[in-house]
């Protein structure tokens, strides 16, 4: 099984993903981890990615989720805010995709990010996140007010 926790920036990914992967015993990713360098040097410069930035961080985990696909699986927290991404994210994959959206306003998300310490996306590039996103209409919607708790109880009932 492979799922793919998306949202903007602030909203739980690695939490919640890290979290469903404790549970159904399945590995733990998170897409960060396959940024290339220039990307995060990109981002902690406060500035956006564009497409043309992120389509080799796409191919990398593209090709990686084919080969969780065929083996143990994974539990993937990753951003996936445009449609076309979440198609280049698919395209290796040899068994469907669990989608878990992570749904939340601007102003929860901005004091998420404001307290947290040491990432290097700002909240300064919010704006730009909730303008990329593209809320998928298939997979698991979930509100993030709840406790991740609670939000990975909802998510495990309704896979």
């Amino acid at each position: 099984m492979v799922i793919i926790v998306l949202g903007v920036s602030g909203s739980g990914k690695s939490t919640i993903a890290s979290g469903l992967s404790e549970e159904l015993g399945i590995p733990y990713y998170d897409a960060d981890d396959f940024h290339p360098q220039e990307n995060i040097l990109k981002m902690s410069n406060g500035k956006s990615l564009n497409d043309q930035d992120r389509l080799p961080w796409l191919k990398i985990l593209a090709k990686n989720i084919g080969d969780w696909s065929k083996g143990k699986g994974g539990v993937l927290a990753c951003s996936a805010l445009k449609e076309n991404y979440r198609a280049i994210l698919s395209s290796e994959s040899s068994s469907k995709i669990n989608w878990v959206y992570l749904a939340g306003t601007k102003e929860v998300i901005k004091a998420r990010m404001d307290n947290r310490k040491g990432h290097y996306m700002s909240s300064k590039l919010l704006n730009s996140q909730f303008a990329d996103l593209e809320v998928p209409e298939y997979g698991i919607h979930v509100d993030i007010s709840q406790t991740p708790d609670m939000l990975i109880k909802e998510i495990i009932t309704k896979l």
